[in-house]
This record gives structure tokens, sequence and C-alpha cells, in this order.
């Protein structure tokens, strides 16, 4: 069967200061397959879009804030993640910069700003504990990763650096 995944950008917004990233606490809707998670921001991409403005469009759409500086941090494939086994394409991006203020919720959850150093003490899905370091560190090269899902959870992680 061929590899047909459903494309998607996932952002972190970077405090002025770099200490901090805005996270959607998704605890909004009951049917939400991420209730109770702290996640990224981001969505999927538009077909008349190009990932950077689809991760444009998203930050506006669930932090109404204009993104101004972004950098690629990495790209991971995610087989079977979807909630009914549909394979997933995610562009990782850092927002360096925006301008406007934050919203504090969405119809998602609520938007919080959270230490950088704390992200991994946060309710995350178990694969998020493997890259999310890898978004963060000093490290310029981009990383490109795979992480099978099956029922739910993280099968395994691999990934390489360009």
């Amino acid at each position: 069967m061929p590899y047909t995944p459903i494309v998607a950008t996932l952002g972190y917004v970077l405090s002025p200061d770099r200490s901090k990233v805005l996270l959607v606490h998704r605890n909004a809707r009951p049917d939400d397959q991420h209730l109770g998670k702290y996640n990224g921001l981001g969505g999927k991409m538009e077909p008349a879009e190009d990932v950077v403005t689809c991760m444009r469009r998203e930050i506006r759409e669930e932090a109404g804030i204009e993104c101004t500086e972004l950098r690629l941090r990495g790209t991971i494939s995610w087989p079977g993640f979807g909630k009914r086994g549909e394979d997933w394409l995610g562009f990782v991006f850092l927002i360096d910069r925006y301008e406007g203020t934050p919203l504090t919720a969405n119809p998602e959850g609520t938007l919080e700003w959270i230490a950088v150093d704390r992200i991994l003490d946060l309710p995350l899905w178990d694969g998020d504990r493997h890259f999310l370091p890898l978004v963060f560190d000093a490290d310029p090269r981009a990383f490109h990763g795979v992480m099978p899902y099956r029922d739910g959870r993280m099968v395994s992680w691999s990934h390489a650096r360009i």
C-alpha cells in the first residue's frame, strides 16, 4: 500500500527571552484524541499551501499571533498515528519571533506559557518525549525521524540529523 500521509505542521512558539514555550493544554473537547495532553500548535496543511504558509496560518488561527521568524527544526513520519490508523507527516518548527499578544484559549483548550526545561514533566504523547529535546537543543541541524504508532501507542523511534 502506498504511503499517503496527512501532511501537517507542529510549532513551538518561544517567549522573547526564549525561556518559555506556548503550548495548548488540550482540555476543551471530551472527544479529543489528545484530551488532557499538552501539545505544540499546528494542524493539517491545505492543498494550496507550502509548509511555512501552513505553519503561519495555524499559529494565527490557534494563538492569534503572526509569526515573523521561524525555523524548521525537523520532520517526523508518524505511521499509524491517526484516530483510525492514518499516517501523518509533520514539519516541526520553532517560532523565534512573533507579533501580537497570544490568546489565552482556543477551541482545543487553554494556551499556557511553560518553562522549556519543564516540558517533559507535563502529560504528553509518549513519543513527544523523544523528539522534543531535539526541537529545543542548540544543534543547528534539522532532525528527520520515524515514529510508528499502533493502537495509540508509540512503537519505536529512529532519527537522523543533517
